[in-house]
């Protein structure tokens, strides 16, 4: 399998996207086209020890400022985005990741790749712990605007990824609202929740609104959100488990006797951050293209990377955008 990676995607590139190239052609039985400044890439590369057969360099002469707007972005047809979704298109690769501008590599996407039939917008997934395995939100910020219609979509796709990537048997798909009741909401949601029940007619398991809490709760597999709410949700969840997890290290070294503590639970704490590593998984498919695409975080380590290419294996395996036609076909 051939996974495309963008190696001047990310705050630190290309020192960490090379570093994750290099782990996951260790470990992974993939072969990684690292594309981006050749001379920069392969000098990152003499660094590392690794089998040259698994790895090779594409020559991309620009690349996209992360704070560049998407419009900008796609005029930049020699970037390293605009390089490696080129070569999916053409069909020399099976899968693209970047750590890069997200909405450059959405509207790049969008532009290069387009849209599986009958999809009318995209969607950005996130994965979150739970207390009973895990809950995957979308959408994260791809739609900042969206109509009843979208969000039947998403729950479509989320549920189709939960199935035949994730692995759960009947997805248990929510609506993210302020309330449990069927009439609760706004205009947008209390519409969405009309066209999801009818979907769950044909068999789609829509068991009805999703409060905030319920994200972590376990009840929910899938919850579906328009791009505005689920970024807030995103970045507050983030923001909390890096808050939680620097508390916890305050309260360790507070006293000696906590610190004595801390080492009988080592095992225990290295599990609890290991459920919350945004790096065990790398990264968020962007769902709703014709090929696999991956984003990772902007601050995304070489372990992200390594795990975000992990993640582009399964969704090709699987062949999950077949199954989205399918259900898109069967629901919509």
């Amino acid at each position: 399998m051939r996974i495309v990676l963008d190696a001047m995607g990310g705050d630190y590139a290309p020192h960490v996207p090379v570093m994750g190239a290099v782990q996951a052609a260790k470990e992974l039985d993939v072969n990684v086209l690292l594309v981006g400044d050749r001379e920069l890439v392969e000098r990152e590369l003499r660094k590392f020890s690794f089998p040259p057969e698994k790895i090779e360099v594409v020559h991309a002469e620009d690349s996209v400022p992360m704070d560049e707007q998407p419009s900008k972005a796609l005029k930049r047809r020699n970037s390293s985005i605009h390089k490696g979704l080129e070569l999916l298109k053409k069909g020399e690769a099976d899968a693209f990741v970047s750590a890069g501008n997200t909405g450059a590599v959405m509207a790049i996407s969008l532009f290069t790749i387009g849209r599986l039939r009958g999809i009318e917008r995209p969607a950005i997934t996130t994965i979150f712990p739970n207390l009973k395995g895990h809950t995957f939100l979308l959408d994260v910020g791809a739609n900042v605007d969206c109509k009843p219609n979208h969000l039947l979509q998403f729950a479509i796709m989320g549920s189709a990824y939960a199935k035949y990537v994730l692995g759960e048997e009947n997805p248990r798909i929510g609506l993210l609202n302020i309330g449990e009741e069927e009439g609760k909401g706004n205009e947008l949601t209390k519409e969405a929740y009309k066209l999801l029940k009818e979907a769950s007619k044909k068999g789609l398991n829509f068991v009805g609104n999703a409060e905030g809490r319920d994200i972590f709760s376990g009840d929910f597999d899938v919850v579906v959100c328009d791009g505005f709410v689920g970024n807030v949700v995103l970045k507050l969840s983030e923001s909390l488990a890096k808050i939680l997890a620097k508390i916890l290290k305050e309260e360790i070294e507070k006293s000696w006797i906590s610190k004595i503590g801390a080492i009988t639970l080592k095992p225990a704490i290295k599990g609890f951050k290991r459920r919350i590593d945004y790096a065990e998984w790398g990264g968020a498919p962007l769902l709703g293209i014709k090929a696999p695409v991956i984003i990772s975080h902007g601050s995304s380590n070489a372990k992200a990377i390594k795990n975000a290419i992990r993640t582009a294996t399964q969704f090709v395996k699987s062949e999950l955008n077949r199954h989205i036609e399918e259900e898109i076909e069967r629901y919509g």
